[in-house]
């Protein structure tokens, strides 16, 4: 790392921009002020410009071939397609993790996390949805532990990063649609197949309930880029909203 650019002032740098950008306060198209942002951040240059790297791999700014970076728009096309990308991906991790299953106590991890979502799902109240969120992620994160490749996992990393193509993006601002509840329930149903098949090995069945657990994210996309209320509490819309 450059002399200067400690891995704190990285991370802050990062996650400032992330949440500025989230936030709309830079808006898509608009360049990125590299000396007042190193200001209001407390960073110096080298750590932004790092931060800004990081975030370009990501997806949220590009760079410009003058020097500098500038805030990216999305459509709902490129988000269906960063979701339609994740499930092929999940779906060959979990075809992976049926066929590289050793023993049942491999599926520990994916169990508990299926075993937790079942208790807040039925909990039904709003407050568990927060928990429905981390437990949703941590049952991701198994599944593509279970499929045991490294190649793969970095794959899913780099598509996750992209606004809205991770598994939990779409359900805080699911919460104010009329039927969350019944979405929840099926993407539930699916989590417990998913489960039963690769314990069972069945590698072709795991990868399509996979990808069509996928899927549900982009029919949940449509409704919500049709619903001013649900749109409002999606991070990030800013982003979409100068490209729908």
């Amino acid at each position: 790392m450059p002399r200067g650019a400690t891995s704190s002032q990285v991370t802050r740098a990062t996650l400032g921009l992330r949440e500025l950008i989230f936030a709309g306060e830079l808006g898509p198209g608009e360049r990125v002020p590299e000396v007042a942002l190193a200001e209001r951040l407390e960073v110096s240059r080298t750590p932004l410009r790092l931060a800004l790297s990081t975030l370009a791999h990501e997806g949220l700014v590009e760079p410009l071939r003058g020097g500098g970076f500038v805030v990216r728009s999305f459509t709902g096309q490129d988000v269906a397609d960063a979701i339609e990308l994740r499930g092929v991906l999940e779906g060959t991790a979990a075809r992976f993790a049926a066929e590289r299953l050793e023993s049942r106590e491999q599926l520990a991890g994916l169990a508990a996390a299926t075993q937790q979502l079942d208790a807040v799902v039925a909990d039904g109240s709003p407050e568990s949805l927060v928990a429905y969120v981390e437990l949703n992620d941590a049952y991701h994160a198994a599944l593509v532990d279970l499929a045991r490749s490294e190649t793969l996992r970095r794959a899913i990393a780099n598509v996750v990063a992209l606004p809205f193509a991770g598994p939990g993006a779409l359900l805080i601002s699911q919460a104010t649609l009329a039927g969350s509840r019944e979405i929840l329930l099926v993407a539930q149903h699916q989590h417990r197949i998913l489960l039963d098949a690769i314990g069972a090995g069945q590698g072709t069945r795991a990868e399509e309930v996979a990808r069509e657990h996928a899927r549900m994210a982009l029919l949940n996309l449509e409704v919500v880029l049709k619903d001013h209320g649900a749109l409002a509490h999606l991070p990030g819309a800013p982003l979409l909203r100068a490209a729908v």
